[in-house]
């Protein structure tokens, strides 16, 4: 894809309604043939806009006038471009845990959870937040947590009474972040948009509790990683392999391995992908109710619901 009409399609498509300086920069930057040909001296893989957007932030370009920020991007060129290279966009959503629960809290515990793309693991305590289904509310037994997930739903979503116990927590990624590692904890940061204030707090947040607990995450290939990684796990717990967002930036022949790998194996699956991410539930969705469901929540290859990319809706079209 043309750089120019990348940078056009984040503005129109993923930032014109999260996050009002992001559609704005990522608009200026589509007209800017110099700033472009900066990022053009970076491989495909990380000219992504989200990508080179938060490497800005934390290389000092964070001007508001677009004519600022441009200075401010050109004369910090080289570090930008040094953390978009050794960096990746693993935005760490704990608020993806809103929409899992309900799966989770389904399956018979205690539960071992494996995250594949982990980040750093924010997502696997599921366990450790408080939620707001609507008028229904729950949370740990020991008390509210500061982690607050908020999240609509439609359909027969089957709200758990209570939370699942999670006795192991393991995760694998190309590179994984630890979130009580103050340099991790700043790039976290900047990958949360520009306004989105509630969920940069819920991020530190959630940092301050896998940081006094922290999963075992494994550097690697997830399909390299996952079998050792079940087999592994407490042999009397549900082991369950899960992630969200992830599968998309994998080819679709890797998707198609993985598919056939975790189903192979002595776990249950719970995927969260982007609606055309797995071809085995394409032909399976109904209509979407809305724009904003562009995640597919699935049980061992069997959609269930659609989803909000940060975990704010949920939309469920499976059993109850």
């Amino acid at each position: 894809m043309d750089l120019a009409q990348r940078f056009r399609d984040f503005a129109l498509l993923e930032a014109r309604d999260n996050s009002p300086l992001y559609h704005h920069r990522a608009l200026d930057i589509s007209k800017d043939p110099q700033v472009l040909s900066l990022i053009a001296q970076l491989p495909t893989a990380k000219q992504q806009p989200n990508l080179i957007l938060a490497a800005a932030r934390v290389n000092g370009a964070t001007a508001v006038p677009y004519t600022e920020f441009r200075d401010q991007f050109h004369e910090n060129w080289r570090a930008i471009a040094a953390t978009a290279a050794t960096r990746r966009t693993q935005t760490n959503e704990a608020g993806r845990a809103a929409t899992l629960l309900p799966v989770l809290a389904r399956l018979p515990g205690p539960l071992s959870l494996i995250e594949v793309g982990a980040s750093a693991g924010l997502c696997l305590y599921p366990d450790r937040f408080s939620y707001r289904y609507g008028e229904t509310a729950l949370g740990p037994s020991d008390g509210p947590s500061p982690v607050v997930l908020t999240c609509k739903i439609t359909g027969p979503v089957p709200i758990p009474t209570q939370l699942p116990q999670v006795v192991h927590r393991a995760g694998v990624d190309l590179n994984p972040l630890d979130a009580g590692d103050s340099d991790d904890q700043r790039w976290l940061s900047a990958l949360v948009w520009p306004g989105q204030h509630e969920r940069l707090a819920r991020l530190q947040a959630a940092c301050a509790i896998a940081a006094t607990d922290s999963p075992t995450l494994v550097t690697g290939d997830l399909l390299e990683q996952v079998t050792d990684l079940v087999h592994t796990a407490p042999r009397d717990s549900t082991v369950v392999v899960f992630h969200s967002a992830v599968l998309t930036y994998l080819s679709p022949q890797a998707r198609a391995d993985f598919r056939e790998t975790v189903l192979g194996l002595p776990c249950h699956w719970v995927s969260q992908e982007g609606t055309g991410v797995l071809a085995s539930l394409a032909d399976r969705l109904p209509p979407r109710a809305s724009e904003s469901a562009r995640m597919v929540l699935a049980l061992d290859d069997e959609p269930l619901a659609f989803a909000g990319p940060h975990g704010q809706s949920l939309d469920w079209f499976g059993p109850a």
